[in-house]
């Protein structure tokens, strides 16, 4: 669930004036404005042809000024947004500390509140019954080795059928459909421990679908926390697949199947497996040292480490690892966490991250290594809800960006 940078390299490349002046949603010409401004720092590129520029800090710009300039093909590539703000190694769900709020509302409560700025305690999503027993049947046809997001796509699919109004994009009808999805898609995967959670928070309810082990209270805070803190995380590649299939009008339904279908990639939802499975091994060896050693001797980028987005700590991390500290059986597992951090700061100045802190959970929880994957799944379908719910504000089709033709030019004949 890392915006992870490409294999092997743990810093994202620096970008063009080009690459800049799209991030910014400006031309060429107004990125050396910037520069002569001091608003911006530039680097020459290698060879003294053009200038570079830092990705973070272009960023940074872009969230602060806003500017959009009219792109000649219509389409916008940047997006006016009031849900998610990351700033200064930070981040903050309409302006208030995502990290305060993960630790004192529940999943639900700040779901809520991103949803209709409104804050209820104690409020509960509930799965209609026949919507639920849908999406049950059709999770239950699939072959066993079946992986959580599989499960996830066609409960969507499933319930989707069941809604005979999902085409209603009013405010009101779209809230009604995201408040029943979310708990049908938790609803719908199977039970691994002996009994269900019998009502209670969403959290409560997700628990025994990730581990057979029962549930503990200082455990489950760290796993509503969680769900919490992924809500959103600004334009991530599933968010902006959700955000392009809200401005086509697709149903709420569709928008998060568009989000599912982009969260499998391995850069993307599948970064905490990878995480889960070295961390796993480093409790099992007794030592983090030979498994960082063989990541780095093969090449291989250390799982859970590093985020574009932040210089420092992921503040997601920070604040599960805190709340880690509570629950006895996390022991082993966060000093393995701990150690994987210190050698790898020997090779390179990397810091821990939100995939880091999920293993942590999944592994001394007796978790499956894509238990963490679930967790996103579950808890950023709030976000691409509230994401759409913006776009289907904004005209429709805006995002139509133009494609450079690099092909051979007509005419020629055919074949």
């Amino acid at each position: 669930m890392t915006d992870q940078p490409e294999p092997g390299r743990p810093d994202a490349p620096r970008l063009t004036t080009r690459e800049a002046a799209e991030l910014l949603g400006v031309k060429p010409e107004t990125v050396y404005a910037y520069v002569s401004r001091g608003q911006l720092g530039s680097e020459r590129a290698a060879g003294g042809r053009g200038s570079t520029f830092d990705a973070d800090e272009v960023r940074a710009l872009a969230r602060r000024s806003g500017r959009r300039e009219p792109s000649p093909a219509g389409g916008d590539l940047v997006f006016r947004t009031g849900i998610t703000l990351i700033e200064r190694d930070r981040y903050y769900f309409r302006g208030v500390d995502a990290t305060e709020l993960a630790r004192n509302h529940s999943y639900e409560e700040v779901t809520e509140w991103l949803w209709t700025g409104e804050l209820r305690p104690g409020v509960r999503f509930t799965a209609p019954s026949e919507t639920l027993a849908a999406a049950r049947r059709t999770v239950g046809a699939l072959p066993a080795h079946s992986g959580s997001t599989d499960r996830l796509r066609v409960a969507v699919t499933a319930a989707a059928a069941t809604d005979p109004l999902r085409f209603d994009l009013s405010p009101g009808a779209v809230l009604s459909s995201a408040r029943s999805l979310i708990p049908t898609l938790v609803g719908a995967l199977p039970v691994l421990g002996s009994t269900e959670a019998d009502g209670g928070s969403l959290a409560r309810e997700l628990w025994p679908r990730l581990t057979a082990r029962p549930a503990d209270a200082p455990a489950l805070a760290v796993l509503d926390a969680a769900l919490t803190l992924l809500i959103d995380h600004d334009l991530a590649a599933s968010t902006l697949a959700a955000r392009v299939a809200a401005s086509a009008r697709a149903h709420p339904y569709a928008v998060v199947s568009a989000g599912l279908g982009v969260l499998e990639g391995p850069l993307h939802g599948a970064a905490s497996g990878l995480a889960h499975r070295m961390l796993q091994e480093a409790v099992d060896r007794g030592s983090a040292v030979p498994v960082v050693a063989d990541h780095l001797r093969t090449g291989r980028p250390v799982p859970g480490l590093g985020h574009r987005l932040y210089r420092g700590e992921d503040p997601r991390a920070r604040t599960l690892f805190a709340l880690l500290e509570d629950v006895p059986q996390a022991a082993g597992a966060l000093a393995a966490a701990r150690e994987v951090v210190a050698t790898t700061a020997r090779h390179a100045p990397l810091h821990a991250n939100i995939d880091l802190a999920l293993a942590v959970l999944s592994v001394s929880c007796g978790m499956a290594a894509e238990a963490g994957e679930t967790v996103f799944a579950v808890s950023r379908t709030a976000g691409w809800i509230a994401h759409a719910m913006e776009e289907y504000g904004e005209r429709p089709l805006r995002i139509r960006p133009s494609g450079q033709y690099t092909g051979p030019r007509p005419p020629r004949p055919a074949p």
